[in-house]
């Protein structure tokens, strides 16, 4: 409904314009003008959708400024006469302030398409001989000049208080367009060097070669598969070896931790294949299969080493595509077990079991609370159906109800996969309808509708993670138990010890699902009716042997850094 009425508002206004300038009524254009003004602050707030298809039927935000000053001169023409020489002047100031938006919108396309089309960028490497400019205000470089079409306030509103304030409102809105103007024109050419290339390329080279990287960390993908990336850098960060990051996606470093290791961003596959000073390097790891890694294959001297970001019984911790790399270093004996059952080319002498380094700070202990607990982690819908391993379509709502359901006395963690939706909308409905239900869940105890409460009188609070923070190893120790699909969550999970169910989304006979995703065989399976949900939260647990045991098998001893000094001794 809010969003109804701030659409609403922001149609209706225009056509108030044109009729209070034509009647004329002054007081009441200039209100008008105000909620014409707020209107278009609020609407994009409160939907961009809304807004975005104004665009696409040519009523755009520059259009709907445009009529707002064409009912201003309207005005100014029936209340002054249009031989007045403050209507003509008004006319020749709006038309200009126009001309000037477009100078400042080329000015600042022009300053952001230099710094964000070089060749190359870095964080956490001494670039200075680049001389790079600092950052103008943000609205000096806004280049769809939204911002920048507000000048146009002045002589809007001083049209309702006559054709001479019209007049001087234009002409302070022209003065103030310029004075933006000449503050952007210097950093517009201070970043004019920055379209050197090759001087580009050269700096960043030189800094590169005498860091003299050992390790590369590759990482091409889209910024919600980042998580695949950052889940390594505390641990690149602890090896003896100087480490740093390949990046191929344009501002995609602001989507990693933040992190001491050296980022080199190199979007162009022939920039990259050019770039010598990553010659010192002996190995390179590759987290994700992805069609940009064959411009970094073709590198010759780097041993390629394909380490994933997590082990799992789904089809990814089996690609085909593996193949192509001369080591592929996977968590325990379960990893290699994988590549032997699929047979996709991958040599057994190949395999090598590294462990999860990750996994030192999950705690194998509960979060001691007087209620209990339970982590509901999804995962995703995967790039094809044959990869739908997710529970989010089918079962995940009513999970969710069904644990608020269960008991008053238990806590619901809910951590979405950050590719949630990316495929299937039905996946993202899901989603959303869970939030809104936590979300409700939570108002309920807010207003004390449920007398339970935790330490101190405290209610319970259910809690819903979609962005990095807290991380999953934090819900991990935050959670007694947890319910999630067939995804690497359930490994990693493992390292706590603590009890797990696994959603049956395929609808397996029991022995079948456990054969065949072998991660699950020290979990309730859960299908899709949730008969055995009750008993997984209040039964007794008779599977704390069978997690240890599975947890050797499947995450193995952390052997990474040894790993790494063995690639280097037989290189």
């Amino acid at each position: 409904m809010r969003r109804l009425c701030a659409f609403g508002l922001l149609l209706a206004c225009y056509p108030a314009l044109l009729i209070t300038a034509l009647w004329p009524s002054p007081p009441l254009f200039a209100l008008v003008a105000v909620a014409s003004y707020a209107a278009e602050i609020v609407a994009p707030r409160v939907s961009h959708y809304l807004v975005d298809l104004l665009s696409r039927v040519h009523l755009g935000v520059t259009m709907r400024f445009v009529v707002r000053e064409m009912a201003a001169v309207l005005l100014v023409a029936r209340t002054a006469g249009p031989n007045s020489p403050w209507f003509v002047g008004l006319a020749v100031g709006l038309f200009a302030l126009h001309g000037v938006r477009a100078l400042q919108t080329g000015l600042a396309m022009r300053f952001k398409q230099t710094l964000t089309m070089l060749p190359v960028t870095t964080r956490n490497l001494d670039v200075s001989a680049l001389n790079l400019p600092a950052m103008p205000p943000e609205f000096l470089v806004n280049y769809q000049g939204v911002r920048f079409l507000y000048l146009d306030v002045l002589p809007v509103l001083g049209a309702a208080l006559g054709a001479e304030a019209a007049f001087t409102g234009a002409g302070a809105s022209l003065l103030l367009g310029l004075a933006c103007v000449v503050a952007l024109i210097p950093y517009v050419r201070r970043s004019e060097p920055l379209k050197d290339a090759a001087r580009v390329i050269a700096v960043v080279d030189r800094q590169v070669r005498e860091y003299q990287p050992e390790v590369i960390l590759y990482f091409s993908g889209a910024k919600e598969a980042a998580y695949q990336a950052r889940m390594w850098l505390p641990t690149l960060e602890r090896l003896e070896r100087r480490a740093l990051v390949l990046l191929r996606e344009r501002g995609m470093a602001q989507y990693l931790e933040p992190t001491t290791l050296p980022m080199v961003c190199i979007p162009s596959s022939a920039d990259l294949m050019g770039f010598h000073a990553l010659t010192t390097a002996r190995l390179c790891l590759y987290v994700a299969n992805v069609g940009k890694n064959i411009h970094m294959l073709r590198i010759p001297g780097l041993r390629s080493v394909f380490i994933g970001h997590g082990d799992s019984d789904k089809e990814a911790s089996f690609n085909p595509f593996t193949r192509v790399y001369d080591e592929v270093w996977v968590a325990g004996p379960a990893g290699r077990d994988r590549y032997l059952r699929a047979r996709v080319g991958v040599r057994d002498e190949d395999v090598h079991e590294v462990g999860r380094p990750q996994l030192d700070g999950i705690s194998t202990e509960g979060p001691g609370l007087p209620y209990r607990s339970v982590l509901y982690a999804p995962t995703w819908e995967g790039w094809t159906d044959d990869l739908f391993h997710t529970s989010l379509t089918t079962m995940g709502p009513r999970i969710v109800r069904a644990l608020l359901d269960h008991s008053p006395r238990l806590r619901v963690i809910y951590k979405s996969h950050p590719l949630t939706g990316h495929r299937d909308r039905a996946a993202g409905r899901a989603h959303r309808k869970i939030v809104a239900m936590l979300e409700a869940a939570n108002l309920a105890l807010a207003k004390g509708r449920h007398p339970t409460s935790g330490t101190a009188g405290s209610p319970i609070t259910h809690l819903v993670v979609t962005g990095n923070e807290p991380h999953l190893y934090d819900c991990f120790n935050e959670a007694d138990v947890m319910i999630s699909d067939i995804s690497s969550v359930v490994a990693d999970f493992l390292a706590s010890g603590k009890p797990y169910a696994v959603t049956n989304v395929s609808g397996l006979p029991e022995r079948n699902f456990h054969e065949r995703y072998p991660s699950t065989e020290a979990g309730v399976l859960l299908g899709r009716d949730l008969a055995g949900l009750a008993g997984f939260l209040d039964g007794e647990d008779s599977l704390a042997c069978a997690r240890r045991k599975l947890k050797a098998y499947l995450i193995g001893p952390d052997r990474f850094s040894w790993t790494v000094e063995r690639a280097f001794a037989d290189s």
